[in-house]
């Protein structure tokens, strides 16, 4: 009785691992369970002002951090992505994908008036099995939006509108960034605060309707927060994403 009693709370401290630590640095990144915490503050330098991320808790293969930020001068330029990447969600080809679950529950705990960002996935295809996000590697970023806040807009400009994809619709958007294409999807009707999706839904459609060649690897999934200006306290309650062949 003992024996089983320490097992199943040992069973229950691996399952669930609170943290608390916080990165501040520009590149600081941390191990976060299945995933890489990082701050990625790339265009802090268009601005004044600074940012953290909190790696609240592990359970199992889902992630809980926060970010807060306070970020000004420079309203069109992006200071930030903090975000997470999923350590194994990479290396697959589209045609063999049969699903990519995702489940992401998110919060604005505090937004200051005129608040521009974004909350979003980025996700990078390249021709290589591998290869290190917005580099030559890249072949295209896909986006997507489940907030912009402040009339901010992605990469290029709007092809299509009222896309139902994932039980959602979407505006999208495509432009040339360095040597990739970035096609983003943007929710055409507000926040998405609980997005609960087959990624794969995504994909095919981006196959089937965009020229994205099917021999494209996936090379990263990353989710967070693009912030221009203003100052927020972003708690994601739960996220997950699982690629599956």
């Amino acid at each position: 009785m003992i024996f089983s009693f320490i097992t199943l709370a040992l069973a229950s401290l691996a399952t669930t691992v609170c943290h608390g630590q916080t990165i501040a640095g520009q590149f600081d990144c941390m191990p976060a369970g299945a995933f890489t915490l990082c701050q990625n503050l790339w265009g802090e330098s268009a601005g004044v002002g600074g940012q953290n991320s909190t790696l609240l808790s592990i359970n199992g293969d889902s992630v809980s951090w926060a970010t807060n930020w306070t970020w000004a001068n420079g309203p069109n330029n992006v200071k930030s992505y903090a975000n997470v990447l999923q350590n194994t969600a990479m290396g697959m080809q589209l045609s063999a994908v049969t699903t990519a679950p995702t489940s992401w529950q998110w919060t604005y705990l505090t937004q200051s008036q005129g608040l521009r960002a974004d909350v979003s996935y980025d996700i990078w295809f390249g021709k290589a099995q591998s290869g290190s996000p917005a580099t030559s590697a890249s072949s295209y970023e896909i986006m997507i939006w489940l907030s912009g806040l402040g009339g901010i807009q992605p990469v290029g400009s709007q092809i299509l509108s009222g896309l139902n994809i994932a039980g959602h619709t979407w505006n999208l958007w495509k432009g040339p960034n360095a040597n990739w294409q970035v096609l983003s999807f943007v929710s055409a009707s507000g926040d998405i605060t609980d997005f609960n999706a087959d990624l794969n839904a995504f994909f095919q459609y981006l196959v089937q309707s965009q020229g994205v060649a099917s021999s494209q690897y996936i090379q990263a999934i990353q989710t967070g927060t693009e912030a221009f200006v203003g100052s927020a306290d972003l708690l994601i309650h739960n996220f997950n994403v699982t690629v599956n062949v």
